[in-house]
């Protein structure tokens, strides 16, 4: 409450201290994904979310710009994702296959995923978090990659981080295009986006196709385990007037992905037939509007996110389905920007969400189970503020309160400040910030749920120094993070006595409760240089994570999370515009349990890019992954994929 209450007075006093209004003073769009975001610029969205500069802005932002995408060749975002500081996860397989992303070692349902400004989580999984599997690049134009705890503004679930991603957004009056690339595995990818601006429409439609035979989920299996996705996505913005705008914008996915599991007799992992479906909807329609002459700008907005999962075996009797779930998140939202002086901004808004799920696990012995089902809401209210105190001085700070149907009322703050010198050349950032996760439906109201839960807590900060040295650029970030009151698993004994081990008067396995604890610091270091036309980027990650639970792995790392990763990537376009480029990404050792007994052995992937224009509308390109064939596992026993080669074609028109 102390630090709540610090955060609360420092917003107020920075507002009080601001100078007297401006007449002039435009507020930024008050929109994570609308024309600011999705513009190639030097502008940060999603720290406050409005567009503000980037040596503005306090907290650590990694930017992945349109150019970026192109130049990686990138198909599975998670891969993409992973070659930014602080950034790690876990796949279950080849492409396809559940898909864990953490963020300066947080856990993964402890990460907000946002696609074209729609909170995107699945209600109907255990903690709620997102799988990154069916994440393909798509039309995908932008991404900011938010690291620490950001839940003033983004509420449940920013405890590692926030990861905005914003489809691409038309500036011609017409335009389009294709891109086909095919390869090793089988793999086959087709994009195709269309669009145009008019006086009063901005619009665009895309699609995507794609299909690989992939690798066997199992390291050791012989049968392959393919995948295959369809993406489609389309937004539109019409402008009613010159002060009132209406955004429609939606994303679809569905994919089909077979993976390995305990076929009897042995009930031991091992090769067998099952395979999973999913299909996400992501959908928001906003209306926004500006009052005196566009001092305030504002968006009221309702997005929608529906996840159904689905699971079956042939092998299994009866019934093929073995798992049949659904999740739905429903968000009315009003989003304010108010240009307070010429400097300085206030950002505030109100949030009331609705969550629902339905599980059911079809069997030999049941092929009909009934469903059990859950819903929970939370309401919010945040206001930021940003402005200079200073030359060059820019502070921000944030307050938040959030009501929840079971654990009731939970407020918290941030604060942050960026320090711009010689004439931009240096910026010094810190920033404190807080952040919780709502338990989720299944941990409350499952038959192992706890109505009694809290919400997670955390406490992180951090402080770094860019410097830019005429061509060269780096950066350093030293970050630390304490969660509290984590939900955790407890298992009960045929004998136990304690209440929670029994459920309506019938004993049950175990149940869920706040019971861990965790701690992760650590540094981020990036760097960027020209030398001799060669263009240089790297970045290291120092994560050290402790298990801060009572009992036997007290003290012990946190599983999953390689304590050293490095990225480095080197770029030339040559003479006769023949593009060429390596990148090389090391992880090093990880543990694949909670007691530390299995080391995920370290690894290093090095990727080859060649890209060459036939002319002003066409190109073509190739890339070899993991080009020197390196095995390596990110969860245990689980395959992935060797050395591949890959050639496509881009078209624009």
């Amino acid at each position: 409450m102390k630090t709540v209450l610090i955060s609360t007075a420092a917003t107020i006093a920075l507002c009080a201290a601001a100078p007297a209004w401006a007449d002039d003073q435009t507020a930024p769009s008050p929109d994570v994904a609308g024309r600011d975001a999705a513009a190639v610029s030097e502008l940060v969205v999603t720290a406050t979310r409005s567009a503000q500069p980037a040596d503005h802005i306090g907290q650590s932002v990694t930017v992945i710009s349109d150019r970026d995408l192109k130049a990686a060749q990138a198909v599975v975002i998670t891969d993409l994702l992973a070659s930014t500081p602080g950034v790690s996860f876990a796949r279950n397989g080849g492409v396809g296959g559940a898909t864990s992303l953490r963020i300066r070692g947080a856990e993964s349902g402890q990460t907000v995923v946002v696609i074209d400004g729609v909170k995107l989580n699945d209600p109907s999984s255990t903690d709620s978090g997102y799988n990154f599997a069916n994440l393909l690049a798509g039309d995908v134009t932008r991404i900011e990659v938010l690291r620490g705890a950001q839940s003033t503004l983004w509420g449940s679930q920013a405890i590692g981080g926030v990861v905005n991603i914003v489809t691409a957004e038309p500036t011609q009056p017409f335009q389009g295009s294709v891109t086909a690339e095919g390869g090793s595995l089988g793999t086959g990818y087709l994009r195709a986006g269309l669009g145009g601006v008019t006086d009063r429409l901005t619009w665009r439609l895309a699609a995507s196709q794609f299909a690989t035979s992939g690798v066997s989920a199992y390291a050791k299996g012989a049968e392959k385990d393919g995948y295959r996705n369809t993406g489609l996505s389309g937004r539109a913005r019409v402008a009613i007037t010159d002060d009132v705008s209406l955004d429609l914008r939606a994303v679809w996915s569905k994919g089909r992905n077979a993976f390995d599991g305990f076929p009897a007799p042995a009930y031991v992992f091992a090769d067998d037939p099952e395979y999973g479906r999913t299909q996400e909807l992501v959908a928001y329609a906003g209306l926004n509007f500006a009052l005196f002459d566009q001092r305030l700008k504002s968006r009221i907005a309702y997005g929608a996110t529906t996840t159904d999962r689905d699971n079956f075996n042939p092998a299994q009797a009866v019934t093929s389905r073995t798992f049949d779930a659904r999740g739905e998140n429903r968000r009315w939202e009003y989003q304010g920007t108010f240009a307070i002086t010429d400097a300085w901004t206030a950002t505030f808004g109100a949030e009331s969400e609705k969550a629902n799920m339905r599980t059911a696990s079809p069997s030999a012995f049941n092929a009909n189970p009934t469903p059990a089902r859950a819903k929970a809401g939370i309401d919010s209210l945040y206001l930021q503020v940003i402005g200079p105190v200073a030359p060059g001085l820019t502070l921000t700070a944030g307050v938040r309160h959030d009501s929840h149907d079971t654990f009731g009322d939970h407020t918290l703050g941030q604060l942050a400040a960026a320090w711009s010198l010689n004439d931009g050349a240096t910026v010094l950032r810190a920033s404190w910030g807080q952040g919780f996760k709502a338990p989720s439906l299944y941990q409350l109201f499952s038959d192992y749920g706890n109505p009694g839960l809290a919400p997670e807590q955390a406490d992180s900060w951090d402080a770094g120094v860019t410097q830019r040295l005429g061509k060269s650029t780096v950066s350093a970030t030293w970050f630390q993070r304490d969660t509290t009151d984590q939900i955790d698993f407890v298992s009960c004994t045929g004998t136990s006595t304690v209440p929670l081990c029994s459920k309506t008067g019938v004993h049950r396995f175990g149940y869920y409760d706040n019971i861990a604890r965790a701690k992760a610091h650590g540094v981020e270091l990036t760097g960027a240089v020209t030398l001799a036309g060669v263009d240089l980027t790297a970045n290291y990650s120092w994560t050290d994570t402790e298990n801060g639970s009572a009992g036997a792995n007290h003290g012990k790392k946190l599983a999953r999370r390689p304590e050293h990763q490095a990225n480095l990537q080197a770029a030339y376009v040559w003479g006769n515009k023949l593009s060429t480029s390596f990148a090389v990404r090391y992880a090093g050792d990880s543990f694949d349990n909670a007691a530390n007994s299995f080391v995920l052995r370290a690894y290093t992937l090095v990727d080859l890019r060649a890209s060459y224009p036939l002319n002003d509308r066409l190109e073509v390109y190739g890339r070899v992954e993991n080009a020197l064939d390196e095995a390596y596992q990110t969860t245990r026993n689980y395959g992935s994929v060797g050395r591949a080669a890959y050639v496509g074609l881009r078209a624009s028109f």
